[in-house]
């Protein structure tokens, strides 16, 4: 298979630039969607921005557990055993139909006792609950797309899911001025629009993977015969996934937590705050991209037992990974105002926003080892140490230090304790890689076979 014979660079290249694109794509329609909210004014981007972290867990668990379907496939595949790759699949698609049933359930028990403790303006509330309802309650277009996408990607099928996902995020931002201002006869829905003109894009896209799958045949093939419970698939699945998962609901967390600090010193810094994480993932975005084109790679090297391939995988994403970093740290330094000025900032929103992401963004660069080496330990079936690296970036690090800051220098202690994070969470992935089967996967270790110029 063209997974262990084409050479790394240019298979990272075919699997990792159409899974950039698309989230470049993703990246504009998050921000697109910030801007249109903000015309409506600063009380309706902070309400959206109240409802990220209710959003955000519903892309953590379809991500997460998709991660795990994924990473199963690809070592299956690579050791050759197709039937339980098919069995991974379809249990994949079982367990994400189960999750959509327990988000419809938390978001009419869970929204307005959450959302409450953030806020104490009406308006705010009543426009973040009607946006958060929206997006839980008909979050089965997210939750099915995204399984279908990881699936997509476990047999390296990059350049459908990037056309899936841009259509889906292009459905989005047409029907976001429409619904929220009411445009072509339709009615003026504010907040409660861009809710809708999201799920309809999710969905749109859902749809569309189920007509993609049917029309051909691929790698991995979904059947009724394989939806039976199977402990060790379930547990290869969850043991990716729910770390994962817990990795990707670390930035619900974090806002929450960080949202409870900032609302002391102003409601202005809950606002820059959720445009920060809007932003941010125009830079973090495109990053995961490669991590999900070097994925499959790994995983299907590692079942394979292409050690030195995996090493080169690991390299050259890293290489990629830091490129992308290093752009986002000089927009950030360099042109902070035009960046804010794009939400219709007004002075203060501006002030605080620009000081933010100057700081911020320093650890941008560093942070590049931390994703790269997370997404590494996903490949290879270990969500443990994936957990911990994203424990450290996220959690561990930043919410002690933000607390302890922000008794020092407010606000500006809070933006300080992302870089740190960072840094820290670097540090561990380069000793957890470096210890992890005797250091065999280090990319830094070069095996003879490497050291001679590859054809």
């Amino acid at each position: 298979m063209f997974m262990k014979t084409k050479p790394i660079f240019s298979l990272l290249v075919s699997m990792s630039v159409p899974m950039m694109l698309s989230m470049l794509i993703q990246s504009l329609y998050n921000i697109v969607d910030s801007i249109y909210v903000s015309w409506l004014g600063t009380d309706a981007l902070t309400a959206v921005s109240l409802a990220y972290p209710l959003q955000n867990a519903i892309v953590s668990v379809a991500v997460g557990i998709g991660v795990g379907i994924s990473s199963a496939i690809s070592i299956h595949l690579g050791a050759g055993n197709q039937e339980k790759a098919d069995r991974a699949a379809t249990i994949g698609i079982g367990l994400t139909v189960f999750h959509c049933i327990l988000f419809i359930l938390a978001g009419l028990v869970v929204t307005r006792p959450f959302l409450s403790l953030f806020t104490d303006k009406s308006a705010v509330l009543e426009d973040a609950c009607a946006y958060t309802y929206i997006v839980l309650c008909f979050s089965f277009g997210s939750l099915l797309q995204i399984a279908f996408e990881k699936i997509f990607q476990g047999i390296g099928q990059m350049k459908i899911t990037m056309i899936l996902l841009i259509v889906g995020c292009v459905v989005n931002i047409i029907l976001d001025p429409i619904l929220i201002f009411g445009l072509l006869g339709f009615p003026e829905l504010g907040v409660a629009g861009a809710a809708i003109a999201t799920v309809i894009g999710q969905i749109s896209a859902f749809l569309l993977y189920i007509v993609v799958y049917l029309r051909k045949s691929y790698a991995i093939h979904i059947r009724a015969k394989y939806l039976r419970f199977d402990p060790s698939i379930i547990r290869q699945i969850y043991s990716v996934g729910i770390p994962s998962s817990i990795m990707m609901l670390l930035p619900s967390v974090l806002i929450s937590i960080l949202n409870s600090i900032l609302t002391a010193f102003s409601g202005v810094y809950v606002a820059v705050l959720g445009v920060y994480f809007k932003l941010q993932t125009f830079i973090y975005m495109p990053a995961n991209g490669i991590v999900q084109g070097m994925r499959p790679i790994i995983g299907y090297n590692y079942g394979a037992g292409e050690t030195h391939r995996v090493r080169s995988a690991i390299r050259y994403s890293l290489a990629c990974a830091a490129g992308l970093m290093l752009l986002g740290t000089l927009l950030s330094l360099l042109i902070p105002e035009q960046i804010f000025a794009l939400f219709n900032a007004d002075a203060e929103l501006l002030e605080c926003g620009v000081t933010a992401l100057r700081i911020i963004c320093l650890g941008f660069l560093v942070s590049s080892v931390g994703i790269i080496y997370s997404g590494t330990f996903e490949a290879l079936g270990n969500g443990r140490n994936s957990l911990i690296i994203s424990l450290l970036r996220q959690f561990v690090i930043t919410i002690p230090l933000s607390f302890l800051l922000a008794k020092l220098w407010g606000p500006v202690g809070v933006w300080i304790s992302f870089p740190a994070g960072e840094l820290c969470a670097s540090i561990a992935a380069l000793l957890l890689l470096r210890s992890y089967e005797k250091g065999t996967l280090s990319p830094f270790r070069l095996s003879d076979k490497e050291k001679r110029p590859q054809a």
